[in-house]
């Protein structure tokens, strides 16, 4: 019986030799090691070596036999433990003594111990890596998008002098390449928000059509005004209200009610369509048209178009929206579902987003790496299950619940780690709240409607709730993330 107590006390009495040994012989044939690395040595040698005494005294003050197989067991698992450890001494003892006598060999040994120190920076290179796109080369995309927006819309300006079609005011940029990051790195699109302004002698009152739903609509209905007072003060404008249609016909434009509008409301395909007419002839007063190639690509709510010039291309997508009041909440006309009325324009929280990531950029250290997280993350998506935007949203939740200064570029693996979690949790329970509609915390610098940080918060995950099969794939969408996680961190891609 291998656990007798005669067979343990002769393993034991082996071992104890050992010890003494191991203490005795580093200093005869250890003199090429440092004085602190045989003072470590031989302290842990006399502390193993008290160790095994203790134990030598239990086995001798009990039996085995006695004392049934509990005591037994416990013992017979402390002594092999200590076994283990002298073997890892003895072994660790051994490999000092090659590399003294085998200095060609203590790169290689010195390189294995240096490894776990290596781990976080080559996981980083890889991130590198795998993210192809600098946060740099979005920076100076978007700088060239804007610049070209300023000049168009000085250009829509003066054309627009005198007419009755609504004005454009300077574009806003928003979307993930101006938060800093892009799900394609790739095929980025740069999109940007032109807020539309009534022209003179109208206004805008926006209908709430649908409530209670994700995505809130509206419509929004253009009120002509008495301008009677301005033509009293000599401008060269006649009231449409109290003025007959004839003259009118005769001595000024017609009235957006009469170009784009449908009934009393703006529509967004006749809005779109003038404004993508527009920029047909703006472009060409541009002195950036003799050296870029300008390609306007096929849209109804949205002006899209593709600038190219030697090896540079960018793609550009402008949407109109009306501001909601004196907020950062648009309707804007961005596309949606088929079937949706050219009248609908869509609540978008696009500017209040793109505002919270500078919000969080200027408290945020320079290595921070939650735009990196995130583009990381969306380019895994299939896009069956949850959307970039859902990622993109557990993302804002983090980082308004936390400081940005974790979110340093060391730190990227723990705050990985966090996204996941909180969107499997998100995915398990079916609920994402909307970051923006119904946050009582968001940030007060941003201006958002009345009642909006006490709204209750729309669920983005409704969909997954109301249907097992969505569910299903949401989760099988979750698992090949982490799937593709785990090939780039062991394969390097």
């Amino acid at each position: 019986n291998p656990c007798s107590p005669p067979s343990a006390m002769f393993a034991v009495t082996v071992l104890l030799l050992l010890v003494q040994g191991l203490i005795q012989y580093p200093q005869q044939a250890g003199d090429g090691l440092d004085e602190a690395t045989r003072e470590c040595m031989q302290q842990r040698a006399e502390y193993l070596n008290q160790q095994m005494r203790q134990l030598l005294q239990e086995l001798e003050q009990k039996n085995l036999e006695q004392n049934g197989g509990v005591w037994g067991a416990l013992l017979m698992w402390q002594f092999w433990t200590l076994t283990g450890i002298l073997i890892l001494h003895l072994a660790l003892w051994f490999g000092l003594r090659k590399i003294r006598h085998h200095p060609e060999n203590s790169g290689h040994e010195e390189r294995s111990s240096n490894k776990d120190h290596n781990v976080n920076r080559n996981l980083e290179s890889l991130l590198e890596e795998r993210i192809q796109l600098p946060v740099l080369d979005l920076d100076k995309g978007c700088s060239v998008i804007m610049d070209l927006m300023d000049k168009l819309t000085h250009i829509f300006r003066q054309g627009l002098y005198n007419s009755f079609y609504p004005v454009p005011q300077q574009a806003i940029g928003v979307g993930s390449a101006f938060e800093g990051w892009s799900p394609h790195a790739q095929d980025v699109v740069y999109c940007v928000l032109v807020p539309l302004s009534p022209p003179p002698g109208h206004a805008f009152h926006l209908e709430l059509d649908t409530a209670g739903m994700l995505q809130r609509n509206f419509c929004v209905r253009v009120e002509l005004l008495c301008t009677c007072t301005r033509e009293q003060l000599g401008e060269d404008m006649l009231c449409f209200l109290h003025h007959c249609e004839e003259e009118l016909r005769k001595r000024q434009d017609p009235s957006l009610l009469h170009t784009l509008c449908t009934g009393a409301y703006l529509d967004v395909e006749k809005t779109v369509h003038w404004f993508h007419q527009f920029i047909r002839v703006a472009w060409l007063l541009l002195p950036e048209s003799r050296h870029w190639c300008l390609m306007l690509q096929p849209s109804t709510r949205s002006c899209k178009f593709q600038l190219s010039k030697d090896n540079e291309s960018f793609t550009i997508e402008i949407i109109f929206g009306v501001q909601q009041g004196d907020s950062d909440i648009f309707v804007g006309s961005q596309p949606a579902e088929t079937g949706i009325p050219s009248t609908t324009w869509l609540e978008t929280y696009a500017v209040a987003e793109a505002k919270f990531f500078r919000h969080i950029s200027r408290q945020a250290a320079q290595d921070s790496w939650y735009c990196k997280c995130l583009q990381l993350l969306t380019c895994f998506l299939t896009g069956v299950g949850f959307s970039s935007y859902a990622l993109k949203t557990v993302v804002m939740h983090l980082l308004n619940t936390e400081p940005p200064t974790p979110w340093r570029r060391g730190d990227f693996r723990q705050q990985l780690t966090d996204i996941l979690k909180y969107l499997r949790c998100s995915l398990e329970t079916k609920q994402l709240h909307h970051f923006v509609l119904g946050n009582a915390s968001f940030p007060m610098e941003i201006s958002l409607p009345s009642g909006f940080r006490v709204a209750e918060p729309p669920n983005l995950f409704q969909h997954l709730a109301s249907s097992p099969d969505d569910h299903a794939k949401a989760m099988q969408e979750y698992a090949h993330l982490l799937h593709c996680l785990k090939q780039l961190l062991i394969h390097g891609h």
